[in-house]
C-alpha cells in the first residue's frame, strides 16, 4: 500500500505522462524491461499441459477456462516463489477438480509446469531488440526458476530483477520502485524505460500508475478472458500495444 506521499507522486507522474504520450517514439527509451511468465514464456501451455497429463482421465474433459479458475484460486493460496510452491498448486486444485492427487503426480505437474517454452517469436525478437536498447527482466520467478527461462530465451538480457531481489512480487509497487532504483544506478533515468508485458493484472496498470511508459503484448489476443492471469480491476490503455514481441521489434525497427 502507497503512502499518501506515494499516491501524489504517482498522480503528478501520470498527468505528466500524458501530456507527453502523443510526442512519444522507440527512439525515446533506452532500456526496455520485460516481464517474463506469460510475455516471453507460454507458461499458459505449460498449467494446461500439466494439468492434462497429469491429472488422469478426468483432466481431457475439462475446458481451459475450468482449469485456469482452478489453477488460480490455488495460487492465490499459494503465493510463494514458484519453485516452492507449484506442486501444492496443482495439488489443491487438483483435488478441486477431482483429478489425480497423489505426490506422482504433483511432481508430474511441476516437470511440464518449468518445461513450458518460449513463445515462438520470444528469442528472436529479443534478439532484435537488444540490437538497440539494454534489456532487463522483471520476473515475480525466483532467481533459479528465471534462469531456466533465460536460457529458453537465449540470454538475451543484461540485467535481471526476480523476486529474490525485492522480496516482494508484482503488482506491489515496490517491485517497480527497486528496479528504478536498479536501473538509476546504471545511469539510465525512469523516462528512458519503457515496460513491456502482457498481464494488466500484474505489470501493466501498476507500471502506468508509477509513471512508467508501458507495451501492452496482449498474447490473448483475439480470446475471451485473461487466461492463466488474474483479472485486472480495468484494462490499462498502454502507450504501445502489440500482439507479440515479434511485432514489437517491427515496430521498432520501422522507426
Amino acid at each position: 500500500m502507497l503512502d499518501l506521499s506515494g499516491q501524489r507522486l504517482c498522480r503528478w507522474r501520470a498527468r505528466d505522462h500524458n501530456r507527453k504520450a502523443e510526442a512519444m517514439s522507440f527512439a525515446d527509451f533506452k532500456v526496455l524491461t520485460f516481464d517474463i511468465v506469460g510475455t516471453c514464456i507460454d507458461f499458459e501451455k505449460g498449467v494446461l499441459d500439466g494439468f492434462r497429463a497429469a491429472g488422469g482421465a478426468a483432466a481431457a474433459q475439462l475446458t481451459e477456462d475450468e482449469i485456469f479458475a482452478a489453477y488460480l484460486a490455488a495460487r492465490e493460496q499459494f503465493p510463494g516463489p514458484a519453485s516452492a510452491v507449484m506442486r501444492d498448486v496443482y495439488l489443491t486444485a487438483a483435488r478441486k477438480l477431482g483429478l489425480s492427487a497423489d505426490d506422482a503426480a504433483g511432481d508430474r505437474f511441476f516437470r511440464l509446469f518449468f518445461t513450458a517454452p518460449a513463445f515462438p517469436d520470444s528469442a528472436e525478437a529479443l534478439k532484435r531488440l537488444r540490437r538497440k536498447f539494454r534489456l532487463v527482466a522483471m520476473t515475480n520467478y525466483d532467481r533459479v526458476a528465471y534462469t531456466n527461462c533465460a536460457n529458453k530465451l537465449g540470454l538475451p538480457f543484461h540485467d535481471s530483477v526476480t523476486l529474490d531481489e525485492v522480496g516482494f512480487a508484482k503488482p506491489d509497487p515496490r517491485f517497480f520502485f527497486y528496479n528504478l532504483g536498479r536501473q538509476s544506478a546504471h545511469g539510465f533515468k525512469q523516462d528512458e524505460i519503457l515496460h513491456v508485458a502482457q498481464s494488466q493484472y500484474h505489470d501493466i496498470g501498476v507500471a502506468r500508475e508509477l509513471g512508467y511508459k508501458v507495451c501492452w503484448i496482449e498474447r490473448r489476443k483475439g480470446f475471451k478472458g485473461f487466461g492463466g492471469t488474474p483479472v485486472p480491476k480495468a484494462v490499462t490503455k498502454p502507450d504501445f500495444h502489440f500482439a507479440s514481441l515479434g511485432e514489437l521489434a517491427d515496430a521498432v525497427e520501422r522507426g
